[in-house]
């Protein structure tokens, strides 16, 4: 596209009338519908300049500048049947190129990379698979054991394993026990368990 830019200025200094880019777009476009093959040169020769321009408004380095306003072009070869006005071409490649340009921006936020001191600093502190694993054996085991001891003994562990402050009144009408027996019930039901975690699966 460089080469092309070169060739237009030339062009002017051999005593091509001054047009804008606007209206030199406008004729280009129309001679490349006619099938003027070389046209499309001096289209890209009157509109690159401006789409530059455009583009680094957004405060895109050369390189990314140069891929939007490549894309737009591509896309502009790709679309232009769909422009019928061809006064409508210059505003058709500048809107295009300001899109490209803010998707373009928003890409390249979200691709910043982001130093391992800020992420920490952000994040939760996170366990660690060895530990997560080694919970969650543990917890197997111990549901296991408790599994291992008879059914009162289950239910009593199981509602006072979940509950802070439990209810003994209410503990006690559920599984029909005296609330003065829940206490010590309880004592020997985790006896039980920890027999059962050391291997003597005693119930």
């Amino acid at each position: 596209m460089g080469t092309m830019v070169t060739m237009s200025e030339d062009r002017r200094a051999e005593g091509q009338s001054d047009q804008s880019p606007w209206d030199m777009a406008s004729g280009a476009f129309i001679a490349w519908r006619a099938g003027d093959a070389s046209a499309v040169d001096e289209l890209v020769a009157a509109m690159t300049p401006v789409l530059w321009h455009v583009v680094r408004a957004y405060g895109h380095d050369r390189q990314s500048a140069e891929d939007v306003i490549q894309a737009t072009w591509l896309g502009f070869v790709r679309l232009h049947q769909t422009i019928e006005d061809p006064q409508a071409v210059a505003s058709w490649l500048i809107t295009s190129a300001r899109r490209g340009a803010a998707a373009h921006a928003r890409t390249a936020r979200r691709a910043a990379p982001v130093e391992d001191e800020t992420l920490h600093a952000v994040l939760p502190d996170a366990e660690s698979a060895e530990a997560i694993a080694q919970r969650d054996d543990e917890a197997a085991r111990l549901w296991g054991a408790v599994a291992s001891v008879d059914e009162r003994c289950r239910k009593l562990l199981r509602v006072v394993a979940f509950m802070d402050r439990p209810d003994y009144q209410s503990l006690s009408q559920e599984l029909d026990m005296p609330v003065g027996s829940i206490g010590p019930t309880r004592a020997r039901c985790l006896a039980k368990v920890r027999s059962a975690l050391m291997g003597g699966g005693a119930r």
